[in-house]
């Protein structure tokens, strides 16, 4: 049977934008949180009888101190190091107060930050990671020397030396409890890296042999160590591009408008998130604000709207 949260139940919710894309090779996706603040998110939560307060965006170095960074091995390490600083700082408060942190991006190179915060907050945790990328390069695989490709890699601490204590833990997740679900472009390197860990992969395939729903169900069972016990980080491509445009890195054969909701749906249901992060919307490269407004949706999905 359906279960939804009633209203005297629900908890504040923060909305912390990270307006930054110094870990992506593709520059736009700093305006990703104000296009979907664009959306009516704040009134669309507010109207669900949730308590909505923007917190405003993390603070990003600027261009003109950061050109001489742009050819090294990690590329802006210090901007996107700073910025992730200020994040973890912020989420980390957010749960201590009891509040559901949504972080809005900007590239995903912000999840360092995120799950730094999360756990300084409650300890390492359990994360389902819906995106197209695994994100698990290091310095040595990266074929592009971009931040956004090690996110993951960060939290499950393998870059502890770019990324040190006591600002950023490491690591950060429970890599028993580390969930990826629709992958499908993961470079040769960050397969090795899947395989030698203990985490659980999904891919594109695995959602079209078992469908959408037993895929996040198993998910949900993995990650989960109890109620509001999992961060949830949502990387935009992981849709299909005809479903979301408005991204950097968009590769074909991702999740549709439908399986992307009905998996905000079953978290929704389960209970288990504590948080949220959605990134890499792109403004410059969407249409018509599609992309923004589907991350609105979902956002919404996740905190249990319904359709009836």
């Amino acid at each position: 049977m359906r279960t939804v949260p009633s209203p005297t139940a629900l908890f504040a919710t923060d909305i912390i934008g990270v307006p930054m894309d110094w870990g992506a090779s593709r520059r736009g996706v700093r305006f990703g949180p104000d296009a979907v603040r664009a959306t009516k998110l704040l009134e669309e939560l507010k109207a669900m009888r949730y308590t909505v307060r923007d917190r405003g965006d993390i603070e990003v170095p600027g261009s003109v101190a950061l050109d001489v960074h742009a050819h090294e091995p990690v590329r802006y390490l210090e901007a996107v190091r700073a910025t992730c600083s200020a994040l973890a700082e912020l989420v980390e408060r957010s749960l201590r107060d009891g509040a559901f942190p949504i972080i809005i991006g900007g590239d995903h190179s912000m999840a360092i930050g995120a799950l730094s915060g999360v756990a300084r907050a409650k300890g390492a945790q359990g994360v389902i990671w819906i995106d197209a990328h695994a994100d698990v390069n290091t310095p040595e695989t990266t074929p592009s020397g971009n931040l956004h490709g090690m996110a993951m890699a960060v939290a499950l601490g393998a870059l502890a030396d770019l990324f040190p204590p006591p600002a950023f833990v490491s690591p950060a997740v429970d890599e028993q409890r580390c969930v990826f679900v629709g992958l499908r472009e993961v470079d040769a390197g960050e397969s090795r890296a899947l395989k030698s860990r203990k985490v659980t992969c999904f891919t594109m395939s695995d959602i079209d042999r078992l469908g959408m729903n037993a895929v996040m169900q198993r998910a949900i069972e993995l990650a989960a160590g109890g109620p509001r016990s999992v961060h949830i980080s949502l990387d935009i491509d992981s849709l299909d591009p005809t479903a979301a445009p408005g991204t950097g890195t968009p590769v074909p054969g991702g999740l549709t408008y439908r399986e992307a909701h009905l998996a905000m749906e079953l978290l929704a249901e389960s209970g288990v998130a504590h948080s949220l992060q959605v990134a890499e919307v792109n403004p410059v490269l969407d249409e018509h604000n599609l992309t923004a407004n589907i991350a609105m949706e979902l956002i919404c999905s996740l905190l249990g709207k319904t359709i009836i």
